[in-house]
């Protein structure tokens, strides 16, 4: 049983529909506003080229949001390599909060692995599920990463001096 293409049109509509998210956990992996835009296009430029190859090994959904995370690392790995610095932004969470430098700061200390799954729960809004799929992890696997950025974050808030 071959699996169907994904159509240009359900593309489409995924991106009309959840553009706003997929550009905050963008901007929230890469540190810029202009660069989060550039990775999403690019991410569904991608998207759109390789439709046809879809093995279907999962949702559309999933391979949509880890397109759009590969992208955002791999444009922030190839930022780093050029040694561009952070850029001093605030991306927003999707309850409307801005996430301060301060906290910023914070997070960039966390493994790669509890940034990602922090920024598809609070910035995506996804759920267990959806997160794993776009990580390819198990669900078990994003709770008890969630746990111990968690833990992390709450352990680093205590230590900054007030």
């Amino acid at each position: 049983m071959t699996k169907e293409p994904v159509a240009l049109a359900a593309l489409s509509d995924i991106y009309e529909h959840r553009y706003a998210r997929f550009l905050r956990v963008a901007e929230a992996i890469v540190g810029d506003a202009e660069v989060a835009r550039d990775v999403v296009q690019e991410a569904f430029v991608r998207l759109i080229r390789s439709r046809l190859q879809f093995r279907g090994e999962g949702s559309v959904d999933g391979w949509v949001w880890r397109t759009v995370v590969n992208t955002a690392r791999n444009k922030r790995r190839d930022a780093s390599k050029h040694g561009a610095e952070d850029p001093s932004v605030e991306p927003t969470a999707t309850n409307g909060h801005v996430v301060d430098a301060g906290v910023r700061a914070l997070l960039a200390t966390l493994p790669e692995r509890q940034r990602l799954v922090l920024f598809l729960r609070y910035y995506a809004d996804l759920d267990y599920r959806a997160i794993a799929e776009a990580l390819e992890i198990r669900p078990g696997t994003v709770g008890a990463t969630l746990n111990h950025a968690h833990s992390a974050m709450k352990r680093l808030l205590k230590e900054v001096p007030q």
